[in-house]
C-alpha cells in the first residue's frame, strides 16, 4: 500500500516546514545581487558580496541530498541502462512515452520526504541517457509534456524545492546520448557513446552528416531553458563523463569550458559539477561510491537505495537498504568531507517506493536524535 501524504507527515515534518518558512521568509529579500533563494538564506551576507562563493559554503555544509532517477526505463523496471544493454531500437524505446503517465509522481510528497529525512537539496534526471527530458523544452519533443502525463515534473518539484527551502540541483546527460542523431558515435568516441547495434541504427547521422556542434548547441539551448524557466538553481550535475574523456585529444570539441562560463552568466549561483572531475575547473566532485581520491574542491558521493542500480529495478524489490546501511554512509562520507547524495529509482507510475520511504523515515529520526 503506497504511504499518503497524511500518513508520512509527523510533528516533526511540521517542525521542519515551520522552521524553513521562517527562514526562507527572510530569504527572497534583495540585496545586491537580487534576491536570495530561499535554500541559501543561511548565508545571505556572503550572498550579497559573492553568490557563487555563498553557495559552495552552503554546500560543504549541506551534508545529505535525494537523488531521483526516473523516466521511460523506470517503466521497464530493468535498469536505466536498459536501452544499451538489451539493444532496443531508438524507435522502439521511443513507443515507452505512450505509457508514461507518471500518475503518482508526487513534488510535495517528495521534497516532505526529503526534509523529513534530514535532507537539504534534491537532484532530479532532468534528462537521462536515452535523451528523455522530464521538461518542457522547445528543443525536443521527446519529453514528459507529450506523453499521457501531460506534465513538467522538473517544474513541480522546482516550486516545492523554492517554497520549502531546498537546493535544487539538476542532472543532465551530457557526453552521452543515445536517441540525438548528432551526439557522439562510436565510430569517433568510447564510453558506452551509443548501443552497438547490428545492423547500424539508421536513426543516427554519421559520416560527413554528422556534425556534433549541432548537439552541442542542443545541449546549451536546454541547459539554458533549465536555468532561465524554473528558479533559482543550485547546481547544473553533468553526466556522460566517459565518453568525452574516452578521446581527450579532441574533446575541446564540446565546448565545455565555453558552457561552464555560460551556466555561471545565467545564475550567479549555480554550481557546476561533471562527476569526478573533466576539466579541472568544476565548482565540486561528484563521483560514485567506492571512489577513492582527494579533491581540493567540494565533494559529493553519489550512491544507491537499490544494491546497485539508480533506475527502478524490479529485481531488487525486497533488497533495498536498510537505515543501519545508510547511516553507515553518511558516516563514511562524513570522514570523507564529502555530502552523501542518496539515489532514489522511483517506480513506473512516480511513486517513492514503500521500501525507500520506510528507510529514509526511520534515517530522519536517528538524526534527529543524533
Amino acid at each position: 500500500m503506497t504511504t499518503t501524504r497524511r500518513d508520512f507527515l509527523t510533528a516533526s515534518v511540521a517542525g521542519t516546514a515551520a522552521f524553513v518558512s521562517a527562514k526562507s521568509a527572510s530569504a527572497g529579500t534583495a540585496v545586491a545581487n537580487g534576491p536570495v533563494p530561499s535554500y541559501l538564506a543561511d548565508v545571505a551576507d556572503l550572498y550579497a558580496d559573492n553568490p557563487r562563493k555563498a553557495a559552495l559554503e552552503w554546500f560543504r555544509n549541506a551534508q545529505f541530498g535525494l537523488f531521483i532517477h526516473y523516466g521511460l526505463y523506470s517503466l521497464l523496471g530493468r535498469h536505466e541502462w536498459v536501452m544499451i544493454k538489451e539493444k532496443i531500437r531508438v524507435k522502439e524505446y521511443a513507443k515507452l512515452a505512450n505509457r508514461f503517465t507518471a500518475k503518482n509522481f508526487d513534488a510535495d510528497f517528495i521534497t516532505d520526504m526529503a526534509l523529513d529525512a534530514g535532507m537539504k537539496y534534491i537532484n532530479i534526471t532532468t534528462r537521462h541517457h536515452d535523451s528523455f527530458c522530464l521538461f518542457d523544452s522547445k528543443y525536443t519533443d521527446f519529453k514528459s509534456t507529450n506523453t499521457p502525463a501531460k506534465r513538467d515534473l522538473v517544474g513541480e518539484l522546482a516550486d516545492q524545492c523554492q517554497a520549502k527551502g531546498l537546493g535544487f540541483y539538476l542532472y543532465y546527460s551530457h557526453g552521452r546520448d543515445w536517441r540525438h542523431p548528432h551526439a557522439p558515435n562510436n565510430s569517433g568516441w568510447g564510453g558506452s557513446a551509443r548501443p552497438k547495434y547490428d545492423p547500424p541504427e539508421e536513426y543516427y547521422t554519421t559520416g560527413d552528416d554528422h556534425d556534433l556542434q549541432i548537439y552541442v548547441e542542443f545541449m546549451k539551448n536546454q541547459i539554458t531553458e533549465l536555468l532561465t524557466n524554473y528558479g533559482p538553481i543550485g547546481g547544473i550535475w553533468l553526466d556522460g563523463h566517459a565518453t568525452p574523456a574516452s578521446r581527450r585529444a579532441k574533446m575541446h570539441e564540446f565546448k565545455l569550458q565555453e558552457l561552464y562560463d555560460h551556466i555561471h552568466s545565467l545564475q550567479p549561483q549555480v554550481l557546476v559539477s561533471y562527476k569526478q572531475g573533466l576539466l579541472g575547473t568544476e565548482d565540486f566532485k561528484a563521483p560514485e561510491r567506492h571512489w577513492k581520491g582527494k579533491s581540493d574542491v567540494p565533494l559529493e558521493i553519489c550512491d544507491t537505495l537499490q544494491p546497485h542500480g539508480w533506475g527502478y529495478m524490479k529485481t531488487d524489490d525486497g533488497k533495498h537498504k536498510t537505515a543501519d546501511q545508510v547511516m553507515k554512509m553518511l558516516a563514511t562520507a562524513k570522514e570523507m568531507k564529502a555530502n552523501l547524495l542518496l539515489n532514489t529509482g522511483p517506480l513506473p507510475d512516480g511513486s517513492i517506493h514503500p521500501e525507500d520511504q520506510a528507510t529514509l523515515k526511520e534515517v530522519g529520526k536517528r538524526l534527529r536524535k543524533s
